[in-house]
């Protein structure tokens, strides 16, 4: 096997999904300097106070999840909207942490040091934020909660608390695209994150960035089904279920606190354009990965998702992944990521070519994000949650977007309604 396939192959190991508050931006960005920072255990918080300069009405945000610790730089610029956006430099920006200064609320922004860790231990982080914070403050309850895994963190945290008769003096629990009733990221891609090989050609190659993303604490227990590649199963991870069972001892919600949410997905229960069954992304060229070709999930028994082919000493290997019992995951509503576009950018970046009809696909369904149904079965995860008394909601008010967009991103309307329900 040529040098340069062997490299080729083992490159694609550099793949994450980043969020528009987790990703990478291509060049340095810069951030106003924090008034104060906290070290915390398993992280750090950093301090900006509002336009009058005094720690008034704080509004407490945890970071997303990805691999390594939070960039507060690239956290502060993907909250405030500020960092390039190459697919669409002219849209209008709405700067999220600029009107909440400017209506001199402090923010603090929650950062861990290993963001794919346990939530149970990034919760901890959460937990000592909103205790210094409650000794400083000197006005009404705290505001807490966070983006994507940061909601799910803060709503533990909270929780917790309660349950250990340790006041944590918050008036409102607010998430922003949470996946409270799981995330999706394709099972053929999380079958190749350990199909893909090292130099060596060994797979699953446990220093991959890919692997290591999927196979992470937390992303095992945000994900309602993950790929045991060991077992060749799909199902609920035990990691999973430890951390809902945690949840579930703890009393499942804070109560004290009045619970919002926004959620990036569409409220119509439509399926987007993504229709099941069809190629999604298939890697055309003889290398690095001659034929392979994931599907859009369909609904069905022994169902293929993806064809998983890669060189090795002497031939190729071929893999063939199916499903069976899953719901039309890729087309629901919800907030969305560029899963199959990022797989097929780094197949052609690793001089690969390819065919890529589905580069967008949904990762937090709305049903989730605004927890009012479970994402197992195909009549729950398309409900029409507009039409749905609001009680059946897990939560006190939630807001759906208009549109389906890319998770976490800033939404003038989800923001503007968050904002008119802070505590004064």
């Amino acid at each position: 096997m040529p040098a340069e396939e062997v490299t080729a192959e083992a490159s694609l190991g550099r793949l994450t999904f980043g969020t528009p508050l987790t990703a990478v931006p291509g060049t340095p960005v810069q951030a106003p300097t924090p008034h104060d920072t906290w070290n915390l255990p398993f992280g750090k918080a950093w301090v900006h106070l509002g336009a009058d300069g005094q720690f008034t009405r704080p509004v407490l945000i945890a970071d997303g999840f990805e691999l390594g610790a939070t960039d507060h730089a690239t956290l502060y610029n993907g909250l405030n909207d500020d960092l390039p956006d190459p697919q669409n430099p002219d849209r209008p920006r709405y700067h999220f942490l600029d009107e909440l200064r400017s209506r001199g609320r402090s923010v603090v922004l929650i950062g861990f040091d290993e963001r794919s860790a346990s939530l149970l231990e990034n919760a901890q982080a959460v937990r000592e934020a909103v205790l210094t914070a409650g000794v400083r403050n000197g006005g009404p309850g705290l505001t807490v909660g966070g983006f994507s895994m940061g909601g799910i963190l803060a709503r533990y945290a909270l929780a917790k608390m309660e349950a250990d008769g340790e006041p944590h003096n918050t008036a409102v629990y607010f998430s922003y695209d949470s996946p409270h009733r799981g995330a999706v990221i394709p099972v053929g891609l999380q079958a190749f994150a350990a199909f893909i090989p090292n130099l060596a050609g060994q797979a699953p190659d446990p220093n991959n960035d890919f692997y290591r993303y999927i196979s992470s604490p937390a992303a095992r227990q945000m994900l309602a089904f993950h790929y045991d590649h060991e077992k060749d199963k799909v199902g609920v991870d035990p990691l999973r279920q430890d951390f809902l069972d945690s949840l579930q001892e703890v009393g499942w919600w804070p109560s004290g606190p009045r619970r919002i949410a926004v959620a990036n997905g569409a409220a119509d229960g439509r399926p987007t354009g993504v229709k099941a069954g069809e190629v999604a992304v298939k890697s055309t060229g003889a290398r690095p990965f001659p034929g392979t070709t994931f599907h859009t999930q369909r609904q069905g028994e022994d169902v293929r998702v993806a064809l998983l082919r890669r060189y090795k000493v002497g031939g190729v290997l071929e893999k063939s992944i199916t499903t069976s019992g899953l719901p039309e995951l890729d087309g629901a509503p919800g907030g969305t990521l560029g899963s199959y576009g990022l797989v097929g950018k780094t197949i052609t970046e690793a001089g690969g070519t390819v065919e890529l009809n589905h580069p967008v696909v949904c990762f937090v369904p709305t049903v989730s994000a605004v927890a009012v149904r479970d994402i197992t079965t195909q009549a729950d995860l398309y409900t029409e949650v507009a039409a749905l008394d609001p009680e059946e909601s897990e939560l006190d008010e939630f807001l759906c977007g208009t549109a389906n967009t890319l998770h976490t991103s800033i939404v003038p309307e989800l923001c503007e309604w968050l904002l008119a329900r802070l505590p004064n």
